[in-house]
């Protein structure tokens, strides 16, 4: 058996029974266009946009920078190989103002459907810096206040809550609205932002050209009409998404981790904790980040006003909460804020409604003096009626369930849902869930609570999809996603390369889960369990939906968390030790018929004699062998570098053909000729190969058709992996797992491949 050290491990996938959950609701580009050609600084770092498409050595380069601490509050990964502090000095040296190549003020920034170019809502628009605006434009006057932030032509009140709510902590809003912006000091026409994406810090540079209107600005404003920070945050969110138009929609809580690096949880208020009132509060007095709805029955609803001037599928802030002393009883109110501004609640308690007679006139005036432009007071209890769902965004995931801050432990894993390899739908997909990535969990310590005589461990589990608005001009969404937890049984215990195959998820149910699965970005579980160890598999609700996601998984006490995959490994045998001696006479004869005067087997011949035994296989689906996959087999299989096959050379193909046939009819279970890409999985290790989840998703992308392998494509890339495993161990000549090579043996070995 010989064992290589793993590339980069992905991640898995998994889900309960349930059913789909009910909706609520560029390439490398380096700075601007005044000076195209100029060198960028040695250490600009570029943020992998994370794609589907994105390649293995852009795979590998983004966890090497990971590794170094890019991503990190710290340091801040560039977006779009853009840096700021550079871009802005060459923009003062040359005395251009800064223009945005990867976001140009062009029709396709703003969107795609609505929004897109030539629509009417586009027509006649114009992009106009802040100083063609107004005489004085400042970036902040007095602070960040949820004034500065109305609501434009755009259906993004989700982002907007999320923007207030940052303001009420100065801090917080620092991170993301860095400090020494200005439109007097150094003014370059270029501004930057911060946003955690999936896991890391991204710096987001923009121009300041704004789209315009009728003179006035599309999108979000400020009250005051010459205050742009808002407006320039919400370009840069539309930067990071693709477009304007790709804000549309959404959930508060997307915008509240995107600002904070936080976790978030939702309530359904028909169902909320009794100490709910008490939940907020912590969470308000900690910082945290709240945002409330009411849910919508049908399209006709979006954003209807109810009779007391409450706007459905809208998304609110969640601004304070106060008791006062009413008619001799104490009164729980609660602060919300419309972002719109204008459009606020008229039942008891709103601005002037007769209960505020009845408190003390300094309570009163305290609690008015307070008070923005759309934001209004209301009973809680009116407030659980009123509201469908409450959003909180806890910036240390502890903040809602003790008393006083403790630390959480906090692991993260970055994964990929790919069709055929990895995305193996949830728990009623039993032929194909196996294949999702899997972690496993262990927790050591039960929680410190005399008053609770279970023992148990607190964790939390949040499974994130990754750029999914990017996506939307190309007529995708969020995925209905979820995640399943297993105890693992006692023979397990303690492992870590091994991947958990079907029969396992077949005979074992699920301890415990999401509580549903939903197309929402994110979908978070607080769970309690015995100590242990769990498996968790997320998963996408139907199989074969491909998506990049992060995993995150925060514990209270000591834990530990690492993903299950299968060790790098083949076991090669000795057949590399053939010689004409081994060979029987037979098959000389047959060799010498073939090969020709001069008894070798070009990459024709062998097309001709594996074509022509294959047709004598009928049971077997194949178009046959191509000229390109005959030239692999014979440049992976030539010792002499002469392009063609030898006696011996040719045995060792052909014995390893008729062995992996073999292996082929087994695997391909409904006898159909052709293998599925998850019978194949268990084939290649049947062959001798244990990979993990990425191996398997190349072997996939490069070998099978619709999810489907034929014998040809199986036998080709059999033949690879083996002298891929071959080639490695002639270079680790020590043994250690680790191979050093120079430029002319890297480029042989891999024009061979």
């Amino acid at each position: 058996m010989y064992i290589i050290s793993s590339v980069a491990p992905l991640a898995a996938v998994v889900c309960a029974a349930l059913g789909p959950g009910v909706s609520s609701g560029p390439s490398s580009c380096g700075g601007g266009s005044f000076l195209q050609s100029r060198k960028l600084p040695k250490k600009r770092r570029m943020y992998p946009t994370g794609g589907i498409s994105g390649g293995i050595s852009a795979t590998i380069h983004a966890n090497r920078l990971r590794a170094e601490g890019m991503g990190s509050k710290e340091q801040a990964l560039h977006f779009s190989n853009q840096d700021y502090e550079a871009l802005k000095q060459e923009c003062l040296d040359s005395g251009c103002l800064f223009e945005d190549p990867c976001f140009p003020a062009e029709p396709p920034s703003l969107g795609f459907k609505e929004l897109a170019p030539y629509s009417s809502k586009t027509r006649d628009v114009e992009w106009k810096r802040p100083t063609e605006l107004t005489d004085d434009p400042q970036f902040i006057v007095g602070g960040a206040t949820r004034t500065d932030i109305c609501q434009g032509a755009l259906g993004d009140c989700w982002l907007l809550a999320a923007i207030a709510s940052l303001t009420l902590n100065e801090r917080l809003l620092h991170r993301v609205v860095p400090h020494g912006q200005s439109f007097q000091d150094d003014y370059a026409g270029i501004f930057h932002f911060q946003f955690w994406q999936f896991g890391e810090w991204v710096d987001v540079v923009i121009d300041d050209r704004l789209p315009v209107k009728d003179g006035e600005i599309m999108f979000v404003h400020s009250a005051e009409g010459n205050e742009f920070w808002s407006a320039l945050l919400e370009k840069a969110y539309a930067k990071l998404n693709g477009s304007y138009e790709a804000l549309s929609g959404g959930s508060t809580t997307e915008g509240f981790e995107d600002f904070t690096g936080g976790v978030s949880e939702m309530y359904e208020l028909r169902k909320a904790p009794k100490d709910l009132h008490r939940i907020i509060g912590k969470a308000l007095d900690r910082g945290s980040l709240l945002g409330c709805s009411i849910d919508i029955t049908s399209a006709f609803d979006m954003e209807a006003v109810t009779f007391k001037k409450l706007v459905k599928g809208h998304a609110y802030s969640v601004t304070g909460l106060k008791e006062v002393d009413f008619r001799g009883n104490m009164e729980r109110l609660i602060r919300i804020r419309n972002p719109w501004g204008q459009v606020e609640w008229t039942g008891a308690w709103s601005d002037n409604s007769p209960e505020w007679d009845e408190v003390d006139p300094s309570e009163r005036e305290d609690l008015h003096l307070q008070m923005e432009d759309g934001e209004f007071w209301m009973s809680f209890s009116e407030f659980k009626r009123q509201f469908s769902r409450l959003e909180i965004c806890n910036l240390t995931p502890d903040a809602l369930s003790e008393d006083s801050l403790g630390h959480w432990n906090t692991m993260k894993f970055y994964g990929a849902w790919r069709r055929g390899s990895t995305a193996g739908g949830c728990r009623n997909h039993a032929n194909t869930f196996w294949i999702n990535p899997q972690y496993k969990i262990t927790l050591l310590e039960e929680d410190d609570d005399p008053e609770d005589d279970e023992v148990a461990c607190s964790f939390l589990v949040a499974l994130m999809q990754k750029d999914r608005r990017r996506y939307r001009r190309h007529g995708q969404d969020m995925h209905t996603i979820g995640f399943a937890l297993y105890e693992i049984p006692e023979e397990y215990r303690g492992c870590q390369n091994v991947h958990l195959k079907k029969d396992f998820f077949l005979k074992h149910s699920s301890c415990a889960r999401s509580e549903t699965f939903i197309n929402l970005r994110e979908v978070s579980t607080r769970l309690r369990l015995p100590p242990g160890e769990y498996l968790v598999v997320p998963s996408t609700f139907e199989p074969s939906k491909e998506a990049d996601f992060v995993l995150r998984v925060f514990t209270e006490k000591q834990s530990e968390t690492e993903e299950l995959d299968e060790e790098i490994s083949a076991d090669l045998g000795d057949d590399d030790e053939i010689t004409e001696d081994d060979i029987d006479d037979s098959f000389k004869s047959m060799f010498a018929q073939l090969a020709g005067e001069d008894m070798e087997i070009s990459i024709q011949e062998l097309r001709t004699i594996l074509n022509r035994v294959l047709s004598r296989h009928k049971d077997l689906k194949t178009d046959g062998f191509s000229v390109e996959s005959c030239r692999t087999m014979v440049n992976l299989m030539d010792k002499d570098g002469s392009a063609r096959l030898g006696l011996v050379e040719f045995q060792i193909l052909w014995n390893k053909i008729r062995k992996w046939l073999v292996i082929f009819r087994d695997f391909d279970l409904d006898k159909s000729g052709a293998m599925s890409s998850y019978e194949m999985r268990l084939a290649v290790e049947a062959a001798g190969f244990k990979l993990n989840n990425r191996l398997n998703q190349i072997l996939v992308a490069r070998y099978a058709e619709n999810e489907m392998i034929d014998f040809d494509n199986f036998i080709c890339c059999l033949v690879k992996l083996e002298a891929m495993f071959r080639y490695f161990q002639q270079f680790d000549k020590e043994g250690s797992g680790e191979a050093e090579m120079n430029m002319s043996e890297w480029l042989y070995l891999t024009m061979c491949g």
